[in-house]
């Protein structure tokens, strides 16, 4: 019986295996290693169209997800629909090299996914073709970073539920912030933040969750202080930078999303310089 049910959570799918998976859902993938310029190993992830393809879209996940389970779903999608699709497992997430969900420098981060999507755009297979960028959540910010350290070179970006902001429904109340702060100089990497379970916050189908947290790379324990205090300083600088993003977007946020405030969702699309935005919030 036990051994049924781990077959059952080979992938987010069932126990289908990947290649026969890739084959039914009309698509190729791989899957390799990435050694960034700082030294670091990058698990990455490709979903590509068996027809040639109409563009390349450069992926980011959320806070203590990988690539590798129901993250895929969108990039198999946007496959079919002849995207070829990249992705990699940021630093201490999923088979990335790194202590497990510690952050210790978005910038940094940004620097790793500028460097492997550069390697991609450089490929002859790909060059020339229309690059876009996607990202959920944590992902989304690191998305409009991205755009910000390389204004030239991506020509759109998705982003779905952006953290351009921490919703104030799990933000440590005051004085929690400023206690973390100052321990997080002496422990970056102790998780002890007190916040409630963001895959129950953050997924609304119950089905949805069972699936989700089956997920044998999901982090499950606290946030490590270096990590909050890392997401804080960077929603709080992109919160005061919306009117400097130009890349033309389509912003993606459910109304009853109480992880990421759709509100910064709504202020971006209207603060923001780009002629060509889009805006979708969906009433839960």
């Amino acid at each position: 019986m036990e051994e049924d049910h781990q077959q059952q959570n080979l992938n987010y799918w069932g126990s289908i295996p990947e290649e026969e998976y890739y084959n039914q859902q009309g698509i190729k993938s791989t899957k390799s290693n990435y050694n960034s310029p700082r030294g670091l190993s990058f698990y990455t992830r490709s979903w590509i169209p068996i027809t040639p393809p109409r563009g390349i879209i450069c992926m980011v996940h959320g806070y203590g997800n990988d690539i590798s389970w129901t993250f895929q779903a969108t990039p198999i999608f946007l496959a079919q629909m002849g995207f070829a699709c990249f992705a990699l497992d940021i630093q201490g997430h999923g088979r990335s090299q790194g202590l497990r969900a510690y952050v210790p420098d978005v910038d940094l981060v940004v620097e790793d996914c500028l460097s492997f999507f550069n390697s991609i755009r450089q490929d002859p297979n790909f060059e020339n073709l229309p690059c876009f960028l996607y990202g959920e959540s944590m992902g989304g910010a690191i998305c409009l970073l991205i755009h910000f350290a390389q204004p030239v070179g991506f020509d759109g970006a998705i982003l779905v539920a952006p953290m351009c902001q921490i919703s104030d429904n799990v933000k440590p109340k005051w004085p929690i912030p400023q206690i973390l702060t100052f321990l997080a100089r002496f422990f970056p990497t102790l998780p002890v933040v007190p916040t409630q379970d963001l895959l129950d916050k953050s997924i609304k189908v119950e089905e949805k969750k069972i699936v989700a947290n089956r997920n044998p790379m999901r982090y499950r324990g606290k946030p490590r202080l270096g990590t909050v205090i890392e997401l804080l300083r960077i929603t709080d600088y992109l919160s005061k930078k919306l009117s400097d993003v130009n890349i033309p977007f389509i912003v993606l946020h459910g109304s009853a999303d109480v992880v990421t405030d759709p509100t910064v969702s709504r202020a971006l699309y209207e603060q923001a310089k780009s002629e060509d935005k889009t805006i979708k919030i969906y009433e839960v």
